[in-house]
């Protein structure tokens, strides 16, 4: 505002008697001009033209001084011609504005903020004179502005035409964080804001796994954010910036010794070779000064030419060039990925470019200097000496990089911006025009639009343009039409050709707002068509994990191979992971491999072993059963109790079978009675051999005069004994399987590539008790039978007793340690065979003597031969140990 002040304060009229004086000629005279008269104008400032400005002393007029040494970056010399393009095609529709004729004046910013706060007063009150806020002449009926192309040519534009609420479309692409600060209320961007820009570099990052990235930014409030916004992104996704390297504007730039150590500074990042990634922000201007510094060193640049970079570039920036980077070699540039407005090829631009000529249009004052410049001549009206202009130069004769045919993507913007302007009028007009015919008669005549009009049929405009797409403003003011994805292919004649590989768009669905065509894409020749790394540290394989260094970014790190028992799948892992339950790591850590069910099966040969050991221990004691019921009248099996005998044979024939319980996969009915079975028929067992061992020492006890035991002897004391020691295991079995009951297991911990199908035992403690109780009454039985041993010979059967339960009793204590130790399908191995072991003791010790006798010897099974010490010893020697022959 203090500008608007100043400027104000230098032109004022003055005032003489009753009239204003106005002054006859302008201050200062601007070169770079276009005007086009019509009933409503459309103003445009562009940025195409930079001179280098001088320090004033004021000492004399300044105006023959202010513009020297001029630059023009031809290629933004289309957005002059998209604009005028548009109004000519309006003009030419009868579809649009019929009764009204457009007009146009455009200037130039010079990308300098005096002069755009100077053409923009140009554009609000020069008609022929120049006289700020003052009508000397004919109406200006200026209905729109557009412009600016960067962040703070936009703003400066704004502060002057938000006075008037004259609506502004910038057609350059920024972020809505900088509209919010300036509160640009009264402008529609037709360019997407730069929010989706960040977000296409960030996916194109992370899609090809860059994640060491350096950074050229421009030195101004724009650059600013955009290192502040990526930074944030960068380490939301893992990026780490190699450097930082802010660009200053040229005319911020003080003396060759700043320039000096700025090519310095560029040429040693350039050269760093875990870099091969390089973002560039700012504007054209930017990297045409990136673009002289790499392009311009000399012998240094055959090095560099053969380095492959990739170049990502934002939408504010053109691989444009000037006069004095028209003969630098480009081709360090070959292959860079350029994100620019979303543009569509337009019927009739072709055909319109190819005639504009330098004498054809005397009211353009861009073009003198844009036909110099592009086609390096002079025209013969010029006071420079040189190659003289034909005049008959061709547009597409140039290189790309000088001038482009096909419509850029701010062109395009600008073009939108006419035709959004034009389709508002109209409605505008539609709108009077019912308003007149019903209030006042059939007057349709458009009168005197004022641009404050225009905003609420600017909001809710929508149409399709000449290439189909629809164009509309949201709620915000903006038409986000998204970005291209462009590859920029640069040839040895500076000619570039775009490659059109993806886009950016903010109104596809969610997810798939980015696509790329890989395929299309081409990368600098340096990396050898292989696809560009850019890492601080080589990638960590699977198996391995990210460590960081000390002092350094995360981006940066070691790769330490994963702990035991951990896996890492995929590349760069910051830390391992444990395989599911039921998976392992593999050898070399880099995969989960599917655990193997462990159980004992029949199939295998320890499962075919016992199950075959259990089946004949099984028909052995059936064998045996069967020839004590056929000999039951024999005295020898009168002699030891038939039917704790029997019993004592049909628990152990169960013994033997219920091995079986433990083989082949468990399942919910083996679990139900697995231990419980062993524990009840194991419990009747030795039951059995303890009422055989106490009946023995009764017996023995009733033998002497006056005995008071003599009535205990009998079958009343043996089925007792059987029944309660065996009725308190039952109670325990049932307490257990009423409460805790044994269900089917998967073990994955125990063992490291298998899982372990068990029986849980539902209640250790349970379990332990059945065992501790069984034990008990081994322990019982075979001290009983051991004090017993020495009783006379006709009651023998308490040695053999007392050998058994020694057998049974170091099997069971021998149980306890190595199941403990064991795992997996030997722990059920170890149980079986102590199950087979224990009962097989029994059998052999208790009942071989006796089968050998009955089956083998039979004369010696009779009264009196039982009754004889030394025949019985003699007899049963063969079954008994050393020292119970002694």
């Amino acid at each position: 505002m203090l500008v608007l002040l100043a400027l104000q304060l230098l032109f004022t009229p003055v005032v003489g008697g009753d009239f204003i004086r106005c002054p006859e000629s302008d201050p200062l005279h601007v070169p770079h001009e276009w005007y086009q008269s019509g009933d409503l104008l459309i103003g445009g400032i562009t940025s195409q033209v930079f001179y280098i400005f001088f320090k004033y002393s004021f000492k004399r007029y300044p105006a023959s001084e202010f513009f020297e040494t001029v630059r023009m970056v031809t290629k933004l010399y289309q957005h002059v011609l998209a604009l005028v393009f548009a109004v000519k095609e309006i003009n030419g529709n009868s579809n649009i504005l019929p009764n009204v004729t457009l007009g146009f004046h455009i200037y130039d910013s010079y990308y300098y903020e005096k002069m755009t706060y100077r053409t923009t007063l140009d554009l609000l009150f020069k008609s022929h004179r120049f006289i700020p806020n003052y009508k000397c002449s004919a109406s200006k009926n200026l209905i729109a502005v557009i412009g600016g192309l960067g962040s703070d040519t936009t703003i400066y534009i704004s502060h002057l035409l938000s006075l008037y609420k004259i609506p502004q479309f910038p057609y350059g692409s920024f972020a809505q964080e900088q509209r919010e600060t300036v509160q640009l209320l009264f402008s529609y961007h037709v360019a997407t804001e730069e929010t989706h820009q960040y977000m296409g570099i960030i996916w194109l990052l992370k899609h090809f796994g860059w994640t060491w990235v350096g950074l050229f930014v421009v030195d101004d409030d724009s650059g600013e954010h955009f290192i502040k916004t990526l930074e944030l992104l960068f380490s939301q996704h893992g990026i780490c910036p190699a450097f930082i390297q802010q660009i200053p504007q040229k005319k911020r730039l003080n003396g060759w010794t700043e320039i000096n150590n700025l090519f310095s500074k560029v040429y040693l990042l350039f050269k760093g070779r875990k870099v091969s990634i390089h973002v560039v922000s700012g504007d054209t201007q930017t990297m045409l000064f990136l673009i002289t510094i790499i392009c311009s060193l000399n012998d240094e640049y055959k090095e560099l030419a053969s380095i492959g970079k990739v170049w990502i570039t934002t939408s504010q920036i053109d691989f444009a060039i000037s006069n004095l980077e028209r003969y630098l070699n480009l081709a360090v540039f070959h292959g860079s990925i350029s994100l620019t407005i979303h543009s569509q090829k337009l019927l009739g631009f072709d055909e319109f470019l190819q005639v504009i000529k330098p004498y054809r249009t005397l009211e353009d004052g861009f073009v003198k200097g844009f036909w110099e410049q592009a086609f390096e001549c002079v025209l013969p009206d010029s006071k420079i000496q040189g190659r003289k202009c034909t005049g008959k130069e061709r547009l597409d004769s140039l290189p790309e990089s000088v001038f482009e045919m096909r419509m850029l993507g701010h062109s395009y913007g600008i073009y939108n911006a006419v035709y959004a302007v034009a389709h508002a009028l109209q409605a505008m007009y539609s709108s009077r025009s019912t308003y007149q015919s019903v209030f006042r008669g059939k007057n349709t005549e458009f009168h005197d639009p004022q641009p404050w009009q225009l905003h609420q049929f600017l909001q809710g405009i929508s149409f399709n343009n000449s290439a189909g797409e629809t164009v509309s403003f949201d709620e915000n003011g903006k038409i986000g039409s998204g970005f291209d994805i462009m590859n920029m292919l640069m040839f040895p004649n500076n000619s570039i050709v775009r490659v059109n590989v993806g886009r950016v768009d903010p109104k596809a669905p969610k997810g798939k707002e980015i696509t790329l065509h890989e395929d299309l894409l081409e990368w600098h020749k340096g990396f050898n068509h292989i696809l560009p790394v850019s890492r601080c540290s080589d990638s960590c394989h699977p198996g391995y994990q990210k460590r960081n260094k000390e002092g350094e970014q995360f981006c940066c790190y070691d790769c330490a191979p994963c702990s035991e028992g951990k896996i890492s799948v995929q590349h760069d892992t910051g830390d391992c992971s444990k395989c599911p339950e039921e998976h392992y790591p593999s050898k070399d850590q880099d995969r989960c491999v599917p655990k193997m069910i462990n159980f004992l099966s029949y199939e295998e040969p320890m499962g075919t072993c016992l199950a075959s050991v259990t089946v004949s221990l099984s028909l052995i004691t059936v064998w045996i059963l069967r020839t004590f019921i056929k000999h039951k009248d024999t005295p020898i099996v009168k002699a030891n109790n038939k039917d704790v005998t029997y019993a004592l044979l049909i628990s152990l024939l169960l013994c033997f079978l219920c091995s079986f319980l433990f083989l082949g996969r468990p399942s919910k009915l083996t679990c139900f009675f697995q231990q419980s079975a062993f524990g009840i028929i194991f419990t009747v067992a030795v039951s059995c051999v303890l009422a055989k061992t106490i009946t023995v020492v009764v017996a023995f006890m009733a033998t002497k005069p006056g005995s008071s035991i003599r009535k205990w002897v009998g079958k009343r004391l043996t089925t007792s004994i059987v029944l309660s020691c065996s009725l308190i295991q039952m109670c325990i079995c049932a307490l257990w399987l009423g409460t805790t009951p044994p269900f089917p297991d998967l073990d994955s911990q125990s063992m490291t590539k298998e899982i372990i199908a068990k029986c849980n035992e539902g209640s250790v403690v349970m379990f332990y008790i059945t065992l501790g109780y069984m034990g008990l009454l081994s322990s019982i039985s075979f001290t009983v039978a051991f004090f017993a041993r020495k009783l006379p010979d006709s009651f023998n059967e308490a040695k053999f007793i007392t050998f058994s339960m020694l057998m049974f009793c170091s099997v069971w204590l021998s149980f306890v340690p190595t199941y403990l130790s064991t795992k997996g399908k030997y722990m059920v191995a170890v149980e079986i065979f102590s199950i087979l072991a224990s009962s097989a003791g029994l059998l052999c010790c208790i009942f071989f003597p006796k089968c050998y006798i009955i089956v083998l010897r039979p004369e010696l099974n009779k009264r009196e031969q039982i009754m004889t010490k030394k025949v019985l010893k003699n007899q049963a020697a063969p079954f008994l140990s050393p020292v119970e022959q002694d």
